[in-house]
Parts: structure tokens; sequence; C-alpha cells
């Protein structure tokens, strides 16, 4: 079961046009409540409309949770794009990748920081560009490490 992601959409401006509508309609629940009441005496008529105003966001604000917790806490991201990344710097030289983060920066932007250990380091550049075919990767960042002994390079099924 993967969270729902939809390329393109912007829960920002999601979350501003909930706002706009949450004011709206709290001030429209207002006047109707004070008018209504006014008219016909309902005193509570007012708290009431506050109460369903109150219930009618929190029930908003409950769907955007839902749909952007997934992207700050890292689950949007398929498995198919970190396999992608560690096949393409592990096919180069002996290289493993010892540490991966990848997460959503955009509608369709990623961001990584990736761990390599390695005998032959080359230098960073080199590592970007092995990635490049990755389009959707925005931002990288890539540390190397030079490992000087035999047994620091685990066997690839041994690796995360």
């Amino acid at each position: 079961d993967h969270p729902k992601h939809h390329p393109g959409h912007d829960h920002n401006l999601k979350a501003a046009y909930f706002h706009v509508l949450a004011d709206a309609l709290t001030s429209v629940l207002a006047v109707l409540a004070l008018t209504l009441g006014k008219m016909f005496g309902w005193s509570r008529l007012d708290p009431g409309m506050g109460i369903l105003g109150a219930v009618i966001i929190a029930r908003w604000a409950l769907g955007l949770l839902k749909d952007t917790s997934p992207i700050l806490l890292d689950k949007t991201i398929q498995e198919v794009h970190s396999f992608q990344i560690r096949k393409l710097i592990e096919a180069d030289s002996d290289n493993r990748v010892s540490d991966l983060h990848l997460w959503r920066v955009g509608p369709d932007d990623y961001a990584a920081i990736i761990s390599v250990v390695t005998h032959f380091p080359k230098p960073v550049d080199h590592y970007k560009r092995l990635l490049t075919e990755i389009r959707r990767i925005s931002h990288i960042t890539v540390e190397v490490n030079q490992c000087m002994s035999e047994p620091c390079i685990l066997p690839k099924s041994d690796t995360l």
C-alpha cells in the first residue's frame, strides 16, 4: 500500500486554499448565526455554528495531514528509485552504497544524500555524473569514504 502522490500537486497551494475557504466559511456561519439568532432569539445558534465550523475545518486539516505526512516522513519514495541509485553507483568500480537518504523536495523533485565506500575513490562529481539519468533528483550530496583494507566492503547481499 503506497501513499497517494499526484505529480505536480502542490500541497502548499491546497493548504492556502483551505485556509481562505475556512476564513470565508467561519465568517458566513457567524453572520448566519447572528442574523438568525437575532431574528428568532436563538442564542445558542452562534456557539453551535462555531462548533460546526470547527468540525469542518478539522476534517479538512486531517485530510491535509494525511496527504502531507508521508512526504514529511519520507514514505513517498518508491523503492525503485533507491534501487536504481544503488545499482548505478555500485556498477562502477568496487563502490558500495553504505547509506542512502532520499526524500521529496518538490512535487516531482527529490534530494539524495549518498555515502559511498570504495577502495578507489573518485571526485564527488564522478558519482553525481553516474546518476544523471535519474532526472527527478534535483539535489545530490555524496560522501566518499576510502577503504584501506579488504574487509571494509561487504558483499552486495550484506549491504542495505
